[in-house]
Protein backbone atom coordinates (compact mmCIF):
# COMPACT_ATOMS: atom_id res chain seq x y z
CA UNK A 1 0.00 0.00 0.00
CA UNK A 2 1.50 3.76 -0.64
CA UNK A 3 -0.19 7.16 0.33
CA UNK A 4 0.61 10.48 -1.02
CA UNK A 5 0.59 12.73 1.77
CA UNK A 6 -2.02 15.51 0.66
CA UNK A 7 -0.89 17.06 3.83
CA UNK A 8 2.84 17.99 3.33
CA UNK A 9 3.72 21.26 4.06
CA UNK A 10 7.11 23.08 4.21
CA UNK A 11 9.78 22.76 7.51
CA UNK A 12 8.89 25.58 10.01
CA UNK A 13 10.65 27.77 12.78
CA UNK A 14 8.52 25.16 15.09
CA UNK A 15 9.77 22.02 13.68
CA UNK A 16 13.44 23.65 14.00
CA UNK A 17 12.71 24.35 17.47
CA UNK A 18 11.86 20.48 18.09
CA UNK A 19 14.42 18.85 15.96
CA UNK A 20 17.16 20.25 13.34
CA UNK A 21 20.57 20.62 12.48
CA UNK A 22 21.43 22.46 16.00
CA UNK A 23 19.89 19.66 18.23
CA UNK A 24 22.30 17.16 16.10
CA UNK A 25 25.49 18.84 16.46
CA UNK A 26 24.54 18.79 20.19
CA UNK A 27 24.17 15.44 20.43
CA UNK A 28 27.18 14.63 18.20
CA UNK A 29 29.20 16.85 20.64
CA UNK A 30 27.92 14.44 23.49
CA UNK A 31 28.83 11.84 21.53
CA UNK A 32 32.36 12.65 20.70
CA UNK A 33 33.19 12.22 24.09
CA UNK A 34 32.43 8.46 24.19
CA UNK A 35 35.48 6.17 23.61
CA UNK A 36 33.33 3.87 21.13
CA UNK A 37 31.64 6.90 19.06
CA UNK A 38 32.28 7.39 15.70
CA UNK A 39 30.57 7.82 12.11
CA UNK A 40 28.88 4.67 11.21
CA UNK A 41 29.98 3.89 6.88
CA UNK A 42 27.93 4.38 3.87
CA UNK A 43 27.98 1.80 1.11
CA UNK A 44 27.15 3.70 -2.35
CA UNK A 45 25.36 1.04 -4.88
CA UNK A 46 25.26 2.31 -8.57
CA UNK A 47 22.22 1.50 -10.21
CA UNK A 48 20.24 -0.14 -7.44
CA UNK A 49 16.55 -0.07 -8.01
CA UNK A 50 16.87 1.98 -11.49
CA UNK A 51 18.46 4.70 -9.73
CA UNK A 52 21.90 6.42 -10.10
CA UNK A 53 22.69 5.05 -7.16
CA UNK A 54 21.76 4.39 -3.39
CA UNK A 55 23.55 5.16 -0.35
CA UNK A 56 22.99 2.84 2.56
CA UNK A 57 23.84 4.45 5.70
CA UNK A 58 24.71 1.02 7.85
CA UNK A 59 24.30 1.05 11.41
CA UNK A 60 24.98 -2.55 12.43
CA UNK A 61 28.38 -1.47 13.43
CA UNK A 62 27.04 1.52 15.70
CA UNK A 63 29.05 1.91 18.74
CA UNK A 64 29.12 -1.97 19.34
CA UNK A 65 24.93 -2.46 20.10
CA UNK A 66 24.68 -3.42 16.59
CA UNK A 67 22.00 -0.65 15.96
CA UNK A 68 20.98 3.31 15.45
CA UNK A 69 19.45 2.98 18.99
CA UNK A 70 22.69 3.15 20.23
CA UNK A 71 22.20 6.90 20.26
CA UNK A 72 18.46 7.73 20.81
CA UNK A 73 17.96 5.77 24.42
CA UNK A 74 21.47 5.90 25.94
CA UNK A 75 21.53 9.55 25.16
CA UNK A 76 18.36 10.49 26.87
CA UNK A 77 19.73 8.21 29.86
CA UNK A 78 23.10 10.00 30.10
CA UNK A 79 20.90 13.68 29.85
CA UNK A 80 18.88 12.76 32.68
CA UNK A 81 21.65 11.60 35.22
CA UNK A 82 23.53 14.73 34.36
CA UNK A 83 20.43 16.90 34.91
CA UNK A 84 18.92 14.83 38.23
CA UNK A 85 21.91 12.79 39.37
CA UNK A 86 22.05 8.75 39.69
CA UNK A 87 20.08 6.54 42.05
CA UNK A 88 16.72 6.23 40.82
CA UNK A 89 16.50 3.26 38.74
CA UNK A 90 15.74 3.40 35.02
CA UNK A 91 12.97 1.60 32.95
CA UNK A 92 11.79 1.26 29.54
CA UNK A 93 10.08 -1.15 27.37
CA UNK A 94 11.79 -2.36 24.10
CA UNK A 95 11.48 -4.75 20.83
CA UNK A 96 14.77 -5.35 21.52
CA UNK A 97 17.53 -2.38 20.63
CA UNK A 98 15.59 0.22 22.61
CA UNK A 99 16.33 -1.47 25.86
CA UNK A 100 20.01 -2.50 25.05
CA UNK A 101 20.73 1.36 24.49
CA UNK A 102 19.34 2.15 27.75
CA UNK A 103 20.67 -0.52 29.36
CA UNK A 104 24.30 0.48 27.95
CA UNK A 105 23.81 4.07 28.96
CA UNK A 106 22.80 3.18 33.21
CA UNK A 107 25.80 0.98 32.58
CA UNK A 108 27.69 3.70 31.80
CA UNK A 109 26.29 6.11 34.67
CA UNK A 110 26.31 3.38 37.38
CA UNK A 111 22.06 3.34 37.66
CA UNK A 112 20.17 0.32 37.89
CA UNK A 113 17.85 -0.72 34.80
CA UNK A 114 14.67 -2.55 34.00
CA UNK A 115 13.77 -3.56 30.33
CA UNK A 116 10.41 -5.20 29.78
CA UNK A 117 10.24 -7.28 26.85
CA UNK A 118 7.01 -8.45 25.36
CA UNK A 119 7.06 -12.74 24.87
CA UNK A 120 7.57 -12.06 21.15
CA UNK A 121 11.10 -10.59 21.35
CA UNK A 122 13.84 -13.24 20.76
CA UNK A 123 16.28 -14.33 23.32
CA UNK A 124 19.31 -13.09 21.88
CA UNK A 125 18.11 -9.69 22.91
CA UNK A 126 17.13 -10.55 26.62
CA UNK A 127 20.68 -12.42 26.97
CA UNK A 128 22.34 -9.08 25.51
CA UNK A 129 20.59 -6.91 28.32
CA UNK A 130 21.02 -9.59 30.81
CA UNK A 131 25.05 -9.03 30.02
CA UNK A 132 24.86 -4.97 30.21
CA UNK A 133 23.70 -5.54 33.31
CA UNK A 134 20.08 -4.84 33.10
CA UNK A 135 17.04 -6.69 34.97
CA UNK A 136 14.60 -8.41 32.01
CA UNK A 137 10.74 -8.73 32.74
CA UNK A 138 8.88 -10.30 29.98
CA UNK A 139 5.07 -8.87 29.69
CA UNK A 140 2.38 -9.40 27.21
CA UNK A 141 2.33 -10.60 23.53
CA UNK A 142 3.38 -7.15 21.92
CA UNK A 143 4.90 -4.23 22.71
CA UNK A 144 2.22 -2.03 23.54
CA UNK A 145 1.15 -4.62 26.29
CA UNK A 146 5.40 -4.50 27.50
CA UNK A 147 5.04 -0.41 27.55
CA UNK A 148 1.64 -0.32 29.46
CA UNK A 149 4.03 -2.79 31.99
CA UNK A 150 6.98 -0.48 31.76
CA UNK A 151 4.69 2.42 33.04
CA UNK A 152 3.22 0.59 35.57
CA UNK A 153 6.81 -0.21 37.30
CA UNK A 154 7.53 3.15 36.78
CA UNK A 155 4.49 4.89 38.74
CA UNK A 156 4.27 2.16 41.19
CA UNK A 157 8.09 2.52 42.19
CA UNK A 158 8.95 5.59 41.09
CA UNK A 159 11.76 4.76 38.34
CA UNK A 160 12.33 7.32 35.75
CA UNK A 161 10.42 5.85 32.40
CA UNK A 162 12.46 6.08 29.27
CA UNK A 163 10.41 5.43 26.62
CA UNK A 164 10.96 5.89 22.69
CA UNK A 165 7.10 6.90 21.93
CA UNK A 166 5.31 9.81 22.95
CA UNK A 167 1.52 10.72 24.24
CA UNK A 168 0.53 13.48 25.60
CA UNK A 169 2.30 15.20 29.05
CA UNK A 170 4.75 12.85 27.75
CA UNK A 171 7.04 13.98 25.34
CA UNK A 172 10.44 15.27 26.71
CA UNK A 173 12.72 12.24 27.06
CA UNK A 174 11.24 10.91 23.48
CA UNK A 175 11.99 14.39 22.30
CA UNK A 176 16.05 13.75 23.32
CA UNK A 177 15.72 10.00 21.99
CA UNK A 178 15.06 11.67 18.53
CA UNK A 179 17.84 14.43 18.42
CA UNK A 180 20.16 11.60 19.65
CA UNK A 181 19.29 9.53 16.38
CA UNK A 182 19.80 12.76 14.23
CA UNK A 183 23.87 12.17 15.17
CA UNK A 184 23.37 9.63 12.29
CA UNK A 185 22.42 12.18 9.45
CA UNK A 186 24.69 14.76 10.83
CA UNK A 187 27.56 12.39 9.91
CA UNK A 188 26.36 12.40 6.20
CA UNK A 189 26.90 15.82 5.71
CA UNK A 190 30.57 15.50 6.75
CA UNK A 191 32.70 16.51 3.42
CA UNK A 192 33.02 13.27 1.59
CA UNK A 193 30.40 11.10 3.67
CA UNK A 194 28.32 10.73 0.32
CA UNK A 195 31.22 8.67 -1.69
CA UNK A 196 30.75 9.96 -5.54
CA UNK A 197 29.03 7.27 -7.78
CA UNK A 198 31.43 4.47 -8.77
CA UNK A 199 31.23 3.15 -12.57
CA UNK A 200 29.02 0.35 -12.68
CA UNK A 201 30.43 -2.70 -13.09
CA UNK A 202 28.24 -4.53 -15.45
CA UNK A 203 26.09 -6.20 -12.81
CA UNK A 204 22.64 -5.91 -13.73
CA UNK A 205 20.55 -3.64 -11.39
CA UNK A 206 17.95 -4.54 -9.42
CA UNK A 207 14.52 -4.27 -10.85
CA UNK A 208 12.36 -1.37 -10.47
CA UNK A 209 9.24 -2.82 -11.04
CA UNK A 210 6.49 -3.61 -8.17
CA UNK A 211 6.91 -6.85 -6.28
CA UNK A 212 3.68 -8.53 -6.01
CA UNK A 213 1.74 -7.93 -2.76
CA UNK A 214 1.65 -4.55 -2.49
CA UNK A 215 -2.14 -3.19 -2.70
CA UNK A 216 -3.02 -0.12 -5.24
CA UNK A 217 -1.75 2.50 -5.24
CA UNK A 218 -3.87 4.79 -2.71
CA UNK A 219 -2.60 8.73 -2.60
CA UNK A 220 -3.88 11.17 -5.15
CA UNK A 221 -1.16 11.57 -7.61
CA UNK A 222 -2.27 14.97 -9.12
CA UNK A 223 -3.12 18.22 -6.83
CA UNK A 224 -0.42 17.58 -3.66
CA UNK A 225 1.86 19.48 -2.71
CA UNK A 226 3.97 16.09 -2.38
CA UNK A 227 4.01 15.50 -6.64
CA UNK A 228 6.75 16.75 -8.30
CA UNK A 229 4.82 16.94 -11.47
CA UNK A 230 5.48 13.12 -12.23
CA UNK A 231 8.44 13.48 -14.51
CA UNK A 232 12.04 14.29 -13.71
CA UNK A 233 13.90 13.61 -10.45
CA UNK A 234 13.90 15.84 -7.24
CA UNK A 235 17.38 18.34 -7.56
CA UNK A 236 19.01 18.62 -4.00
CA UNK A 237 21.04 20.44 -2.24
CA UNK A 238 24.75 19.57 -3.84
CA UNK A 239 25.50 16.21 -2.28
CA UNK A 240 22.09 15.80 -0.83
CA UNK A 241 20.24 12.57 -1.05
CA UNK A 242 17.14 12.68 -3.80
CA UNK A 243 15.07 10.56 -2.01
CA UNK A 244 15.54 9.26 2.11
CA UNK A 245 13.85 5.80 2.54
CA UNK A 246 13.17 5.05 6.53
CA UNK A 247 11.71 3.07 8.21
CA UNK A 248 9.19 3.20 11.26
CA UNK A 249 7.91 1.43 13.90
CA UNK A 250 6.59 4.28 16.33
CA UNK A 251 8.57 6.61 14.14
CA UNK A 252 10.89 8.25 15.97
CA UNK A 253 13.74 7.28 13.32
CA UNK A 254 11.31 8.69 10.53
CA UNK A 255 10.61 11.95 12.87
CA UNK A 256 14.54 12.46 13.19
CA UNK A 257 15.11 11.92 9.33
CA UNK A 258 12.21 14.49 8.73
CA UNK A 259 13.41 17.26 10.98
CA UNK A 260 17.18 17.20 10.70
CA UNK A 261 16.72 16.83 6.32
CA UNK A 262 14.49 19.12 6.04
CA UNK A 263 16.90 21.98 8.12
CA UNK A 264 19.75 20.98 6.30
CA UNK A 265 18.85 19.83 2.68
CA UNK A 266 14.98 21.86 2.49
CA UNK A 267 12.23 20.73 0.77
CA UNK A 268 13.80 18.77 -2.13
CA UNK A 269 14.69 15.51 -0.83
CA UNK A 270 11.63 13.19 -0.85
CA UNK A 271 11.16 11.98 2.40
CA UNK A 272 9.05 8.03 2.08
CA UNK A 273 8.08 6.40 5.67
CA UNK A 274 8.10 2.43 5.54
CA UNK A 275 5.97 -0.03 7.60
CA UNK A 276 5.32 -3.48 8.28
CA UNK A 277 1.94 -3.81 6.74
CA UNK A 278 0.93 -5.44 9.78
CA UNK A 279 1.87 -2.64 11.39
CA UNK A 280 0.42 0.79 9.55
CA UNK A 281 -0.09 3.12 12.61
CA UNK A 282 1.81 6.35 10.78
CA UNK A 283 0.04 5.59 7.36
CA UNK A 284 -3.28 4.70 8.89
CA UNK A 285 -2.79 7.89 11.47
CA UNK A 286 -1.42 9.94 8.31
CA UNK A 287 -4.75 9.23 6.35
CA UNK A 288 -7.41 9.51 9.27
CA UNK A 289 -5.62 13.42 10.40
CA UNK A 290 -4.61 11.96 13.75
CA UNK A 291 -2.71 9.63 15.45
CA UNK A 292 -4.86 5.56 16.30
CA UNK A 293 -4.20 2.43 16.45
CA UNK A 294 -4.63 -0.06 14.40
CA UNK A 295 -5.41 -3.46 14.63
CA UNK A 296 -2.11 -4.74 12.99
CA UNK A 297 -1.68 -8.48 11.90
CA UNK A 298 0.94 -10.92 11.97
CA UNK A 299 4.42 -9.88 10.87
CA UNK A 300 8.07 -10.90 11.32
CA UNK A 301 9.21 -7.78 11.50
CA UNK A 302 9.47 -7.54 15.65
CA UNK A 303 11.49 -4.17 16.04
CA UNK A 304 8.71 -2.39 13.64
CA UNK A 305 5.82 -4.62 14.78
CA UNK A 306 3.93 -1.27 16.72
CA UNK A 307 0.03 -0.11 16.52
CA UNK A 308 0.46 3.00 17.69
CA UNK A 309 2.84 6.02 16.60
CA UNK A 310 4.82 8.08 18.62
CA UNK A 311 2.39 11.99 19.16
CA UNK A 312 5.25 13.71 18.13
CA UNK A 313 6.16 11.35 15.19
CA UNK A 314 2.89 11.27 13.57
CA UNK A 315 2.35 15.31 14.11
CA UNK A 316 6.32 15.82 12.15
CA UNK A 317 5.43 13.52 9.79
CA UNK A 318 1.79 14.46 8.73
CA UNK A 319 3.62 17.15 7.39
CA UNK A 320 7.07 16.36 6.50
CA UNK A 321 7.28 13.05 4.87
CA UNK A 322 6.09 12.69 1.21
CA UNK A 323 5.13 9.27 0.84
CA UNK A 324 4.16 6.33 3.44
CA UNK A 325 4.09 2.81 2.02
CA UNK A 326 4.05 -0.78 3.68
CA UNK A 327 5.87 -3.65 2.73
CA UNK A 328 5.67 -7.21 3.29
CA UNK A 329 7.69 -9.13 5.17
CA UNK A 330 8.61 -11.40 1.65
CA UNK A 331 10.20 -7.78 0.58
CA UNK A 332 12.45 -7.17 3.64
CA UNK A 333 13.43 -10.49 3.40
CA UNK A 334 14.06 -10.46 -0.89
CA UNK A 335 15.91 -6.84 0.50
CA UNK A 336 18.18 -8.27 3.23
CA UNK A 337 19.31 -11.14 0.94
CA UNK A 338 20.09 -8.80 -2.10
CA UNK A 339 22.19 -6.09 0.01
CA UNK A 340 24.27 -9.04 1.62
CA UNK A 341 24.97 -9.77 -1.99
CA UNK A 342 26.91 -6.43 -2.41
CA UNK A 343 28.41 -7.34 1.13
CA UNK A 344 26.02 -4.91 3.10
CA UNK A 345 24.59 -7.24 6.35
CA UNK A 346 21.50 -6.37 7.66
CA UNK A 347 18.94 -8.50 9.68
CA UNK A 348 15.07 -8.05 7.80
CA UNK A 349 14.24 -4.84 10.08
CA UNK A 350 17.52 -3.21 8.84
CA UNK A 351 16.91 -3.82 5.18
CA UNK A 352 13.16 -2.63 5.71
CA UNK A 353 13.72 1.28 4.29
CA UNK A 354 15.84 -0.57 0.83
CA UNK A 355 12.30 -2.80 0.11
CA UNK A 356 10.57 -0.15 0.47
CA UNK A 357 12.48 1.32 -2.40
CA UNK A 358 12.70 -1.78 -4.34
CA UNK A 359 9.05 -2.16 -3.87
CA UNK A 360 8.12 1.41 -5.33
CA UNK A 361 5.07 1.05 -8.08
CA UNK A 362 5.49 2.90 -11.10
CA UNK A 363 3.09 5.49 -10.33
CA UNK A 364 4.90 6.13 -6.79
CA UNK A 365 8.32 6.29 -8.22
CA UNK A 366 6.71 8.99 -11.34
CA UNK A 367 5.05 10.84 -8.45
CA UNK A 368 8.21 10.98 -6.24
CA UNK A 369 10.86 11.34 -9.68
CA UNK A 370 12.43 8.65 -8.98
CA UNK A 371 14.43 7.79 -12.25
CA UNK A 372 17.93 7.09 -13.06
CA UNK A 373 19.48 10.10 -11.91
CA UNK A 374 18.18 9.75 -8.74
CA UNK A 375 20.54 9.17 -5.29
CA UNK A 376 18.46 8.07 -2.38
CA UNK A 377 19.30 7.29 0.95
CA UNK A 378 18.51 4.42 2.65
CA UNK A 379 19.68 3.48 6.64
CA UNK A 380 20.54 0.42 7.40
CA UNK A 381 18.98 0.19 10.99
CA UNK A 382 20.27 -2.76 12.57
CA UNK A 383 22.95 -6.09 11.53
CA UNK A 384 21.77 -9.56 11.97
CA UNK A 385 19.60 -10.41 14.74
CA UNK A 386 22.00 -13.23 15.60
CA UNK A 387 25.45 -12.66 13.60
CA UNK A 388 26.86 -15.95 11.98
Amino acid sequence: MEYLNPARTPYTAHDRALIGTEHARQARAHFARHPSYRPTPVHTLPGLAGTEAVHVKDESGRMGLGSFKALGGAYAVHLLAEHEGGGTPFVCASAGNHGISVASGAAEVGVDCVVYLSEGVPEAFAQRLRGLGAEVRRSGEDYEASMAAAVQAAERHGWRLVADSSWNGYTGIPLDIMRGYTVLFDELADPGALPAVPPETGSPAASSGAPAGLEAYSGSLNGSSAATGGHSAPRSAAGAPTHVFVQAGVGGLATAAAGYVRDRWGEQPKIVVVEPEGAACLLESARAGEPVRVQGGHTTLGRLDCLEPSLIAHQFLHHLADLYMTITDEQAADAARLLAGHGVHLSECGAAGAAGLLALTPAARDALGLDDASRPLVVGTEGPVEPK
